[in-house]
Formats: structure tokens, sequence, C-alpha cells
């Protein structure tokens, strides 16, 4: 199996996975989070399937860390999280994290091992993306431990892009 067949499994397992999540979540906000999530895993599926068939494709960045602080706002505007069926979600929201830093690690290592400059290019595009995931992960968990400190402090305003 090479680099790109490997990581349309990822994607693909990755996209079930947080469709999965969204199911299981309560809040419309945190549902469209995963869903957005679990689209972008879908739209690097496809563009690594491209580039395994040898078609032309281009890795995008995308603006997820930008849609997210959007949703935290709507939830924040629309009253805040109900924290009885959330907090029994962060096993899952760890676990998503893990697979995100597994994901840019492997990105990152692949990368450095292609010989490639546009296979380098590509696999560190998805690196970032990848590191973007986490990080809006990071942004969730923190919310749903203290969603009305974490509101209030506007800390969603300060997800870094990577």
């Amino acid at each position: 199996m090479n680099v790109f067949e490997f990581a349309m499994k990822m994607e693909k397992d990755g996209e079930a996975f947080y469709r999965e999540i969204a199911k299981k979540t309560n809040n419309a906000g945190l549902q469209k989070i995963f869903n957005t999530l679990a689209d972008e895993e879908v739209v690097h599926y496809n563009t690594f399937k491209k580039i395994y068939e040898k078609s032309p494709a281009k890795a995008v960045e995308s603006n997820v860390l930008d849609k997210a602080k959007n949703i935290f706002i709507e939830i924040k505007d629309a009253g805040g999280l109900d924290l009885s069926s959330e907090t029994l979600q962060t096993e899952a929201y760890e676990k998503a994290m893990e697979a995100e830093k597994e994901a840019y690690t492997f990105y990152e290592q692949k990368a450095n091992e292609s010989e490639s400059q546009e296979e380098k290019d590509i696999l560190m595009t998805f690196a970032r993306e990848e590191r973007r995931h986490y990080q809006l992960l990071k942004n969730v968990l923190e919310f749903v431990g203290r969603p009305d400190q974490w509101l209030e402090d506007a800390e969603y305003t300060t997800m870094e892009e990577y």
C-alpha cells in the first residue's frame, strides 16, 4: 500500500468517525463542527484519490478554524451549551485529537521521506490541515470543559492558523 492509498483510508476512517460523533452530539453547533470536519476529510480523500489515479489534483488549505469561530459564536448567542450530554463525549473528542495528531505526524514524516517536491508540498499541506483539525478539537474539549468561562473569555478568537 503506497502513501496515498494509506492516506485515503485514513481520511475515510476520519469521515466516518466525525459523522458518528456528530450523530451522538446533542448540540447543533457541535454537530456543525463535526460535520464540517467530516466534510473536510471527504475533500482530503478526493484529493488523495486523484493523486493516486494520476489525475491533476491540488491540495487546498481550508478555513476550518474561521468556520468554527463562527459556530462558537452561534452557540454563545443561542445560550451556551448543555453539559449533561456533552461531557460524556469527551473521550471521543480526545480520540479524535489523537487521530489528528497521528495524521499530521504521518504526513510530515512522508513528506520528509519523499523525493518529489510536488509530493512533499501536497503532504505538508495536508499536515497543516490536520494540525488545524487538532487545534479545533482542542478548543472543543476546552469549550466542553468550561463553556461559560471559555465563551466569556472569547478564547475562540485565539484559535491560531497553522
